[in-house]
C-alpha cells in the first residue's frame, strides 16, 4: 500500500484525480494534487482540503515541476471529447509536455510512475474485445486525434524511458469510467443521459445507438489504478482497466430512463466523426497480475450516479425570467 508516502497526482482536480487522492489520503498518504483547472474545479476536492495530509497546488504539467515525491500518477488531460476538443493543440501538448516533465521528475527522483492512458489507443478497434497487443485503428488526422495521439505519444514516451533509464513505470489503459463527481456538462454519454433524463429532455442519441461501450464505476476503477501502482516493479503494464460488460448506447438510455423515471424521448443525431462503433477491454491481463476485477454492475452505479446528479440539480439557482 502506498501509506505513509508522499504521493504526486497530477489532474487531481478531475472526476478519477479527486476520488484517487481521496482513497490515497483515506490509505495513509500525503498527497500532492497538481491541476491547472482548464477542464475541473476545486468542488471535488473540497472535503479534503482540510486534511493536513493533502496539498493542492495550481500547474499546468506543460511547464516542469519541481516536488519532492515517491509515487507519481499522471492523470494530466482533458478526458471528454467536448473538453479535449476545445483546445485540441493543448491537449496534445498536455499529453506530451506533460508525460516528458513528468517522467524527468521521475527520473530525477527515482520515483514509480503510472501513466493514465486510455481505451482510446485502440480507435475503431478492428479487433474485438481488445487486448493489450491489439496496437488499434487510429485516425492521426481526425477531429479526435489530439487526444487519441497524444496518449499514443505518451505511452511511447514511457516504455522510451523505461527502456532508456530503467524509470519504474506503470502504463493503465482507462475504459469508459463514471460515477459521482462526474461534470454535468463534460459531454460523456453517461453524465449526458442522466443530466438529461432528470431535467425531462430529450435524450440524445448518436447514430442508431446500436454502438457498444462498456462502463466501469469509479470505485472499481481507482481500486485498479491503486493495484497497479502497488504491483511488482516488472509489470509495467500497459494494462486495460474497465469493465468487460457491453451494453448498446440504447441499452444504456433505456436503463437510465428506468432508473429516473423519467417522461423523456429518445432521440436520434448523426453519428460524430471517427466514434467507436465497439468498445470492449479484454482484462485477462488485470485479473492475471493485479487480482482485479471490477464488482459494481452498471445499475447499481448508475443508481448512485443518478442519485449524485439529483442533488447536484436541486442545488442549482431558481432561474428568474
Amino acid at each position: 500500500m502506498d501509506s505513509g508516502r508522499r504521493v504526486l497526482v497530477t489532474g487531481g482536480a478531475g472526476f478519477i484525480g479527486s476520488h484517487l487522492c481521496e482513497r490515497l489520503l483515506a490509505q495513509g498518504s500525503e498527497v500532492l494534487c497538481v491541476d491547472n483547472f482548464f477542464t475541473s474545479t476545486r468542488s471535488g476536492l473540497v472535503h479534503l482540503m482540510d486534511d493536513p495530509r493533502f496539498e493542492l497546488m495550481r500547474h499546468d504539467v506543460c511547464f516542469p515541476l519541481y516536488v519532492e515525491v515517491e509515487n507519481i500518477y499522471n492523470l494530466a488531460c482533458p478526458a471528454s471529447p467536448v473538453s479535449y476538443q476545445m483546445d485540441p493543440v493543448q491537449t496534445t501538448k498536455t499529453s506530451v509536455h506533460g508525460a516528458i516533465n513528468m517522467l524527468g521528475l521521475a527520473k530525477r527522483l527515482k520515483a514509480k510512475i503510472l501513466q493514465a492512458s486510455t481505451s482510446e489507443v485502440y480507435g475503431d478497434p478492428a479487433v474485438h474485445p481488445q487486448p493489450e497487443e491489439y496496437w488499434g485503428n487510429v485516425n492521426p488526422i481526425g477531429p479526435r486525434s489530439c487526444y487519441d495521439e497524444g496518449k499514443r505519444c505518451a505511452e511511447t514516451l514511457f516504455f522510451d524511458y523505461h527502456r532508456m533509464h530503467q524509470l519504474r513505470i506503470k502504463v493503465a489503459r482507462i475504459f469508459n469510467t463514471y460515477g459521482p463527481r462526474m461534470q454535468m456538462n463534460d459531454g460523456r454519454v453517461v453524465s449526458n443521459f442522466v443530466v438529461q433524463a432528470l431535467r425531462n429532455k430529450d435524450i440524445t442519441v448518436y447514430g442508431d445507438g446500436e454502438q457498444t461501450r462498456s462502463f466501469c464505476y469509479i470505485d472499481d476503477m481507482v481500486d485498479g489504478l491503486i493495484r497497479l501502482m502497488e504491483s511488482g516493479d516488472s509489470i509495467t503494464g500497459p494494462i486495460n482497466l474497465g469493465n468487460p460488460g457491453e451494453f448498446t448506447i440504447r441499452e444504456l438510455a433505456e436503463i437510465v430512463l428506468n432508473i429516473t423515471g423519467s417522461s423523456s424521448k429518445i432521440v436520434h443525431r448523426p453519428l460524430p466523426m471517427d466514434d467507436p462503433k465497439q468498445r470492449k477491454p479484454n482484462i485477462s491481463r488485470a485479473q492475471e497480475l493485479l487480482n482485479w476485477r471490477p464488482t459494481v454492475k452498471l445499475r447499481e452505479g448508475l443508481a448512485r450516479t443518478v442519485a449524485y446528479f439529483e442533488k447536484q440539480i436541486a442545488s442549482e439557482p431558481l432561474k428568474t425570467v
